[in-house]
């Protein structure tokens, strides 16, 4: 029997296992100050998108055993500062039931007088009220809510004890980065949603074409079709796409950001049917 319920996420986590991997080598080898902060800033990024697989993590479990879930949550943790149930509680059963409505959904991007919230305003305050907004939806969750604490325990129990062996590389090979991977992952969720006021899921999110982006995020840049169909296993939402591309204002695309685009990083586009077509060509069948 195999492990995994989709065989696709197989290479992924074998990646993501690679990287922790990684941070624990700089963790107990690195003898001096540098390494530590150089790992931090060369990790930054390439952490943000295994933030996006976290994200699909938590839609939908990876394995097919609640234990190796666990333990794969618990490294996604430690690269992302998304524990556990906390992006299932804040935006699987929170943002995506209330993103249509702005005065509900926990990734809210109006102020409470209607105004629209800048980049740094909204990942700030989104950031910083993430764990309490997931504490107050798993309120309507038990089940979840004693998994999120359980496991936020085990996560801060870990932490600490890698504080106590070796303060300075516990903090820039992992406190930093959790914290900094937090805040750039809700700094991108900024321009999927950010001034769309409609009840249709087609015309709700910007949608991002571009390969490399969604190689690297799990094709999260076909945000509509995500919305759309939650449940869905990234690997199939690039035909779920193709199958909404007429429904998808010509407006609703952006460029990719950094370090796919350095210049007009995050800028609006608007795709001619021929555009949208010739990228969609791109797209292989799922488990191709």
């Amino acid at each position: 029997m195999t492990l995994f319920r989709h065989p696709e996420d197989r290479i992924p986590v074998l990646l993501f296992l690679c990287v922790f991997a990684l941070d624990l080598t700089v963790y107990f080898t690195a003898s001096s100050w540098w390494l530590p902060v150089l790992w931090l800033g060369v990790m930054a990024i390439p952490k943000g998108w295994i933030s996006a697989w976290n994200h699909h993590h938590q839609h939908l479990n990876m394995f097919r055993h609640a234990p190796l879930n666990r333990l794969l949550e618990l490294v996604f943790g430690f690269q992302t500062g998304i524990i556990s149930h906390a992006w299932f509680l804040h935006h699987v059963v929170g943002h995506h039931l209330n993103y249509l409505d702005q005065e509900k959904d926990e990734s809210r991007w109006k102020r409470d007088d209607g105004s629209t919230m800048g980049e740094v305003e909204y990942s700030l305050k989104t950031a910083l009220t993430a764990y309490p907004r997931a504490f107050q939806v798993g309120r309507r969750y038990p089940k979840a809510l004693r998994v999120f604490l359980a496991m936020g325990g085990v996560q801060l129990a870990l932490l600490g004890v890698l504080f106590w062996h070796n303060w300075f590389n516990a903090l820039f090979v992992f406190l930093l980065p959790m914290c900094l991977s937090l805040y750039l992952t809700v700094w991108a969720t900024y321009f999927h949603h950010v001034g769309l006021e409609t009840e249709e899921h087609a015309e709700a999110s910007y949608n991002i074409l571009h390969r490399g982006y969604n190689l690297m995020t799990g094709n999260l840049g076909y945000h509509a079709a995500h919305h759309a169909k939650q449940g869905l296993h990234w690997s199939k939402l690039p035909q779920l796409h193709a199958q909404m591309a007429k429904d998808i204002p010509a407006t609703l695309y952006r460029q990719p950001g950094i370090p796919f685009v350095w210049s007009g990083s995050e800028e609006k586009l608007e795709l001619s049917d021929e555009q949208v077509a010739a990228a969609l060509t791109q797209v292989r069948p799922a488990g191709s």
